[in-house]
């Protein structure tokens, strides 16, 4: 499973998401669209959206931290409530 996490360096609900996908050990890779403009472009184009987090999980999207999405598309059965 291919999971990418955009970002910015001053976002909380990204800070979350992270924090989640950490916490559930969830491996991921971070993109700082704050530093990368055409990562940026890129994350627009697949997800419609300008504010992050937004989260590609094999090509599904979730904007926000939409932690019930987040359950569903990871297949989570156990997870941890600190999130």
């Amino acid at each position: 499973m291919k999971v990418t996490v955009y970002s910015t360096h001053s976002c909380p609900w990204c800070v979350r998401v992270k924090d989640f996908l950490k916490e559930n050990k969830v491996t991921f890779t971070e993109i700082y669209v704050d530093d990368d403009r055409e990562k940026a472009m890129h994350m627009i184009d697949i997800s419609g959206q300008t504010g992050v987090p937004v989260t590609d999980i094999d090509g599904e999207i979730v904007v926000g931290f939409d932690k019930s999405n987040l359950i569903k598309l990871l297949k989570l059965d156990k997870v941890k409530k600190a999130a």
